[in-house]
């Protein structure tokens, strides 16, 4: 069984989707899909913090039990959890949102898998999930490639938290975290959890760029992620591309690697919308 963790609020749906839909496309192994979806109600916050809604997890249950009848989804709530830990702390208008806190509670959440790969919602997978999955992270904390501007700005070391292949028994020995936690409970950081977790790690597994390339698409790209990019082009600019907006993919990125994940995602969210959201 591959465990897989997302994150988020009730407009992750379109990235689970697409995401699901890459892993099952471009891999060849016939093992089964776990994919748990931590979600929380923080509308007291702002209005359209909902969560993962039951009609959005049912859907999306339908459609990756049509590639394996042996595939599962659990919705898991963490909102009191949430409360507990995060409610008033420095980082709740975090950069994103409070969702990117959540993945913090993978060592508390009852029921986790000892191996479990977190992705945020904004990835593809252009290869076989297996070359990320299958590595060996023993005595290792998490597996993880390097954020692509914060390693020149940063630290040469500096991680990007969109994937983390954890390894939750070493987690828990040596309390990343937990500590993870601490440090947004007590300090204001700049890239909330992401700075959290490398700040707290004791011992890390770097990955070559390819298993989390947020620039670029090469032909060994294992997952590229629609992270927020700079362009020098017509003027320097930032733009937040993700890969559900299809129509930027193809005139921006100019990629049609992705087509086949797209056309099937179009084809599945206007059915969402018709049949089941209306």
């Amino acid at each position: 069984m591959v465990n897989i963790l997302f994150c988020g609020n009730d407009k992750v749906f379109d990235g689970m989707l697409t995401c699901a839909l890459s892993i099952m496309k471009r891999s060849e192994s016939k093992e089964p899909y776990r994919f748990f979806v931590y979600t929380m109600d923080v509308s007291h916050l702002r209005a359209d913090f909902l969560p993962v809604s039951g009609e959005q997890i049912t859907f999306f249950s339908e459609v990756i039990k049509s590639y394996n009848p042996a595939n599962e989804v659990e919705l898991i709530d963490v909102s009191d959890i949430y409360a507990a830990e995060f409610a008033g702390c420095p980082n709740e208008t975090a950069y994103c949102s409070p969702y990117t806190l959540i993945r913090l509670f993978a060592d508390i959440v009852a029921g986790m898998p000892d191996k479990l790969l977190y992705l945020d919602a904004d990835v593809l997978f252009n290869r076989d999930i297996h070359l990320l999955y299958d590595r060996d992270i023993e005595g290792y904390e998490y597996a993880a490639a390097r954020e692509h501007y914060g390693k020149f700005l940063v630290r040469p070391d500096y991680i990007n938290a969109g994937m983390l292949l954890l390894n939750i028994p070493e987690i828990k020995k040596t309390g990343l975290l937990r500590k993870a936690r601490e440090l947004i409970k007590t300090k204001k950081l700049m890239f909330a959890d992401q700075d959290a977790v490398f700040r707290s790690t004791t011992r890390k597994m770097l990955l070559p760029q390819r298993f989390n390339d947020q620039k670029f698409l090469h032909k060994h790209t294992v997952l590229r992620h629609f992270s927020k990019r700079l362009f020098w082009f017509p003027y320097p600019h930032t733009a937040n591309i993700k890969q559900w907006h299809v129509t930027k993919v193809h005139k921006v990125f100019g990629y049609d690697q992705f087509d086949d994940i797209l056309y099937e995602y179009i084809y599945l969210i206007e059915k969402f919308n018709r049949e089941v959201k209306k």
